[in-house]
């Protein structure tokens, strides 16, 4: 391992040893400015909206804009020193995304901004783990007035090297079933409010992933339960049973038809209560520079099996992308690792885009 790609892991071990589960994000923010601070004041001008951070702006006015992206959060966990083990830097968050952090920053390290062929901005923000109205990255947009002039914005989510184009979107639905309360040596008294939710519950169960095309890629549109609530004691008949669906759905779907696709399973059974929706991202088209991704990464784009912010990008009408060294299948999971080569490659794969421009 070389010295610069010894101080890229080592970066990498240090961001996943800061704590900043979700909520808690200040203490890794300010070591983000630090560490630009002793790049040299000035050289990545700095905008900073709390725990929302922005370095760099348009430069020049022909040359193309990219802006990288990356969130300073992680999923709630206990966040003891990282280490290294083998091929595999051992962390919370070292997949998703503190790879991607560690990569922004030593690009940010390693060049001036006025000897790149391309403008480049880099945004961290916080809160992306949670409910979509809460996500830093929202205000942070609306707060440059030069968004517009982004021709291509990066995500460094995880997808271990892979160009994948947009994204799924998500809806988190409440479902309430109603009963009667009756002890349970009489449940005949009653209505068993758990029993209720059994029609809707064997639908779920039935469904198969459905495979949607959408801008020559193919996303699988899934739904699932995922928390259940209910009963008040193991001898009574519960009056109330809730449920939690997730619905994962295909660009191409708007919000509106998403939420009647839950309606439909449901058919009146429940009170229905949308608590967290959140659109589907779009796929860039003739977009020069998602071309030359493309061709560096020497294998076609993917289509992204989760959602990232691409969608809220692309509801601004920005093309958008996820490019970052993360395993995806590693993402929230207990002993989460990111291989080391997989850094070292994804800081490769940015140099060679950077250098290039657009052609």
């Amino acid at each position: 391992m070389s010295p610069s790609e010894h101080d890229l892991v080592e970066l990498c071990r240090t961001l996943c040893s800061v704590e900043s589960v979700i909520g808690n994000e200040g203490p890794i923010a300010d070591f983000v400015v630090d560490y630009a601070a002793s790049m040299g004041r000035g050289r990545w001008p700095l905008r900073r909206l709390g725990n929302n951070l922005v370095f760099g702006l348009p430069l020049r006015p022909s040359t193309p804009l990219v802006c990288l992206l990356g969130h300073l959060d992680t999923v709630p966990g206990d966040c003891p020193p990282a280490f290294i083990d083998g091929d595999r830097l051992v962390g919370l968050g070292a997949s998703d995304m503190k790879s991607g952090l560690a990569i922004m920053l030593s690009l940010m390290a390693r060049h001036e901004p006025s000897t790149l062929p391309v403008d480049l901005a880099f945004v961290f923000y916080d809160r992306e783990e949670g409910p979509y109205l809460e996500n830093g990255l929202g205000p942070t947009l609306e707060s440059l007035e030069w968004r517009s002039k982004i021709d291509l914005a990066i995500c460094l989510e995880p997808s271990a090297n892979r160009l994948q184009l947009g994204c799924l979107g998500t809806l988190h639905a409440r479902l309430t079933f109603r009963g009667r309360r009756a002890h349970s040596a009489r449940p005949w008294e009653g209505h068993n409010a758990i029993h209720q939710a059994a029609p809707v519950l064997a639908k779920l169960a039935a469904q198969t992933p459905i495979p949607i095309e959408f801008g020559g890629l193919v996303y699988r549109e899934v739904m699932s339960a995922t928390l259940a609530r209910g009963g008040t004691a193991r001898n009574v008949v519960p009056e109330v049973f809730e449920l939690n669906v997730n619905y994962r759905f295909a660009p191409g779907r708007t919000t509106e038809s998403a939420r009647a696709e839950v309606e439909a399973l449901v058919a009146g059974a429940a009170d229905v209560e949308f608590l967290d929706v959140s659109p589907s991202g779009g796929v860039p088209k003739g977009n020069p520079l998602v071309d030359r991704l493309v061709a560096l990464c020497g294998r076609p784009p993917e289509a992204k099996q989760a959602w990232t912010d691409v969608a809220r990008l692309s509801v601004l009408g920005i093309d958008a992308c996820n490019l970052g060294p993360g395993e995806p299948d590693q993402a929230h999971q207990l002993g989460e690792f990111v291989p080391v080569s997989n850094l070292i490659e994804g800081l490769e794969l940015f140099e060679r885009f950077l250098s290039s421009g657009a052609g």
